[in-house]
């Protein structure tokens, strides 16, 4: 035997469409992994073939040498076929890892959540011209098992190729849209939202998030949570913009944007549930793994803690503010007021820093406008600036051995907070 080639059962396929139980079985390759391994194993004389992608370059190389293919060829294909079969079982393990013998879904406790070996398995896809910097060189993996979900299987429509950092900020702007059911447009730089709002429709939506900070806003990325219309399409003509994500393109709204020979346009599959996923962060010489910050929250989860009590249309701007504040670097702050973000403050050492500089940088009024903080306030100084710039309502975590101060300064103030025992720090 000179040449051995093998398509394995679609295992991962028939996985991601969430098949049955039996089908998923069905689907388990045994033969076809055995011939693999056996054929690679003796790369010396035998060639594996396991990708219909390699056929045609292989056809050339075997018209080019009667038949033949050089050493070097088979140990590449034999490298590859003990690669196939290593995450042809890992997506198998991975998959009947979360299910018990009758096929229905476990509930995960810490053991599987965080087994004592984590096996992780990326398939690269093209390389990047660059990484965060022109001298970092780049490529983007993605999960395998993974077909068509999240950003890493988004489809480019239009526009450069995508770089490190659009696919960084396209992630961030993706997440945060997603928290929302009305139509929500996002506008981020930096992997901060600039500008967010929710409105009855999209393009009330876009302008209004451009109004938070419309200078910010140039060169960002917009992630929006409905299929880009016409209209909306046009008043992000206006602008330039580097990407934007949405889950489907309207074609009057690609008629619109085909101009823009260089704006990134990336159609992301919204029925892919990506929920679930662990999330990972590099340390040297390790990782860290944690869940991913999926948390909702309703107003009947608020716990009023102040004589004043808010309105509903407080409430309602309170959870809107909140919403966004998870997706803004701590020590985030939030000013928010119907529907729309009036003030962002991300990342300052300080919390009362944060409040000072969402108010400091704000291109519309503060007054009369609710407040998110990420994380409780230490002590009573940010809440202090807040009232000083018109806040009426603040929603936080709360948590910290200086709430009572923090309450008294909002009775005294007039403010109304609730808290919501749960805090969502991003780093």
């Amino acid at each position: 035997i000179d040449l051995v080639v093998v398509n394995l059962y679609p295992f991962e396929e028939v996985a991601a469409r969430g098949a049955r139980f039996d089908d998923l079985i069905e689907n388990i390759d045994i033969g076809g992994p055995s011939m693999i391994r056996s054929a690679a194993k003796n790369f010396h004389d035998v060639a594996v073939v396991t990708s219909p992608d390699d056929y045609p370059a292989l056809l050339a190389e075997m018209e080019r040498g009667s038949g033949e293919l050089t050493r070097e060829t088979r140990w590449r294909l034999a490298q590859k076929a003990f690669t196939r079969t290593a995450r042809y079982d890992a997506a198998i393990s991975k998959t009947l890892a979360a299910l018990d013998h009758t096929g229905a879904k476990t509930t995960a406790g810490e053991s599987e959540l965080f087994p004592p070996a984590l096996d992780l398995r990326f398939e690269r896809l093209p390389t990047l011209r660059y990484g965060e910097n022109p001298h970092q060189k780049a490529a983007l993996y993605a999960t395998v098992g993974n077909l068509k979900g999240g950003i890493a299987r988004s489809r480019a429509l239009q526009g450069k190729e995508l770089s490190f950092n659009n696919l960084v900020d396209l992630e961030a702007a993706w997440n945060l849209v997603q928290e929302f059911s009305g139509p929500v447009v996002a506008i981020i730089k930096h992997t901060n939202p600039c500008g967010c709002a929710e409105q009855p429709t999209q393009v009330e939506s876009f302008k209004k998030a451009l109004e938070c900070d419309p200078v910010s806003a140039f060169g960002g990325v917009i992630g929006l949570n409905r299929p880009l219309d016409s209209e909306t399409a046009e008043e992000i003509g206006k602008l330039f913009v580097e990407a934007i994500a949405a889950p489907a393109f309207t074609p009057a709204a690609l008629e619109k944007l085909a101009s823009k020979k260089n704006l990134r346009l990336v159609e992301v599959d919204a029925s892919a549930s990506l929920k679930g996923e662990l999330h990972l962060k590099q340390v040297s010489g390790g990782m860290l793994v944690e869940e991913k910050d999926e948390h909702q929250l309703s107003a009947g989860d608020l716990k009023t803690v102040t004589t004043r009590q808010p309105t509903a249309e407080q409430i309602t701007d309170l959870l809107f503010a909140w919403k966004v504040a998870k997706h803004v670097k701590s020590n985030a702050i939030v000013y928010a007021r119907a529907g729309q973000v009036v003030g962002v403050g991300a990342g300052q050492m300080s919390r009362v820093d944060s409040v000072k500089l969402g108010a400091f940088r704000a291109f519309l009024p503060i007054e009369g406008s609710v407040l998110a903080s990420d994380a409780f306030f230490p002590f009573p100084d940010g809440i202090e600036e807040a009232a000083n710039v018109g806040v009426t309502a603040i929603i936080q975590p709360g948590g910290s051995i200086r709430d009572k101060d923090a309450i008294e300064a909002c009775n005294r103030l007039g403010v109304a907070m609730v808290f919501t025992g749960i805090r969502h720090f991003r780093h």
